[in-house]
């Protein structure tokens, strides 16, 4: 009892209900956090070609960077980079556009392969691809 018969009031504040209802938040995030994956990229799909062009200008990037061109007589021609352009353009034929597939060595800067389509594309030449090796199997 306090003096002259008065009581006071406490002025404290309990804090344990507010620790265990952190530990309770913290317990349900540790829960939930593994199915959360904010780094998943949504990429669009694309369908298989219903079949694959019969004929395909090929430009071939070496690891060294020099250019070699396989035409649709499967002839290799080397080029250098101002040529690159007009040697594609005299094999399109009849006004119809013969693809374009790039192929570059893995090593190549990638740099190198983006300079090759945006030249390409100022011809306006739109059918441009890439080619690739799938994993595990020989094929491009």
């Amino acid at each position: 009892m306090a003096r002259n018969g008065k009581r006071r009031l406490l002025a404290e504040m309990n804090v344990v209900p507010y620790i265990d209802v952190m530990l309770v938040l913290v317990v349900i995030l540790m829960v939930a956090a593994p199915y959360v994956n904010p780094s998943i990229v949504d990429l669009p799909k694309v369908n298989k070609a219903a079949r694959t062009p019969d004929k395909v200008v090929e430009v071939i990037i070496s690891p060294d960077g020099k250019l070699q061109i396989r035409d649709t007589a499967k002839k290799l021609t080397p080029v250098d980079f101002p040529q690159l352009v007009s040697t594609v353009e005299s094999m399109q034929t009849d006004g119809n556009q013969v693809p374009v597939v790039i192929a570059a060595d893995k090593t190549v800067a990638y740099e190198k392969v983006i300079d090759v389509m945006r030249n390409l594309q100022k011809a306006n030449i739109t059918r441009i691809g890439l080619s690739l090796q799938l994993e595990g199997s020989g094929a491009k």
